[in-house]
């Protein structure tokens, strides 16, 4: 049987390579490996996916146009409802779920309000229990150094507004930086896209914000 010439066989070894590599690098751009070190060679391996995930997107996107209407991505968003809710937490408590991109004010007769969250993204999520602090409408907003690092084009501070990524109302926790809040980003909710804080439609934290007083405990599983 006659040989395939030269070319023809890197061609077919060539195709054959890629062919396997391309899942490889499907999984890598889901899943990005951190810096390998190659012990025998002493170089560094980076996953260029890796490099796409710390250069992701940032907390808060660039607004949407002028007159666009955007609504909540309908994947793990639900509209602000009553459901039973079993728990020992006195009414009043918010509990908030970030499994579950739900924020749940409990009510009396086993009952809660439940709401639909924008959670931390990787690397940004945290759990434990605070106190409201302080409530505010129409806040202003100012990016902590460690966002503006990220993203040098934030401004220093932003009057409150439409345009406030804090939106319509902020519930501040305790000492810390962490918020419940609204969004101009609207289509953030229900989806891990924050630095900590935990984004509302502005119509849900107008909600939540009447019915909350500061001092209510608050828990993140």
């Amino acid at each position: 049987m006659p040989e395939l010439p030269l070319r023809k066989q890197w061609s077919g070894l060539v195709l054959v390579t890629l062919l396997l590599a391309s899942p490889m690098t499907q999984a890598r751009a889901e899943e990005p490996f951190p810096p390998i070190l190659d012990e025998a060679t002493g170089q560094i391996w980076i996953d260029s996916g890796y490099i796409e995930f710390l250069m992701s997107p940032p907390a808060y996107p660039p607004p949407q146009a002028p007159g666009v209407l955007v609504v909540p991505d309908a994947g793990a968003y639900l509209p602000r409802q009553l459901v039973e809710y079993s728990t020992q937490e006195a009414p009043g408590t918010i509990v908030i779920d970030p499994n579950r991109y739900a924020l749940y004010y409990v009510m009396p007769g086993g009952q809660a309000l439940r709401y639909s969250v924008g959670v931390g993204r990787e690397g940004y999520g945290w759990h434990g229990t605070e106190a409201v602090s302080g409530k505010r409408a129409w806040p202003e907003w100012r990016p902590p150094a460690d966002m503006r690092a990220r993203r040098p084009d934030l401004p220093a501070h932003m009057a409150g507004g439409p345009d406030n990524p804090l939106g319509a109302r902020a519930i501040y926790l305790g000492n810390t930086l962490y918020r419940i809040h609204g969004s101009n980003e609207p289509e953030s909710v229900g989806r891990s896209s924050s630095s900590g804080c935990f984004r509302m439609t502005n119509d849900d934290v107008i909600d939540l914000y009447e019915r909350v007083r500061v001092g209510a405990k608050v828990i993140v599983l």
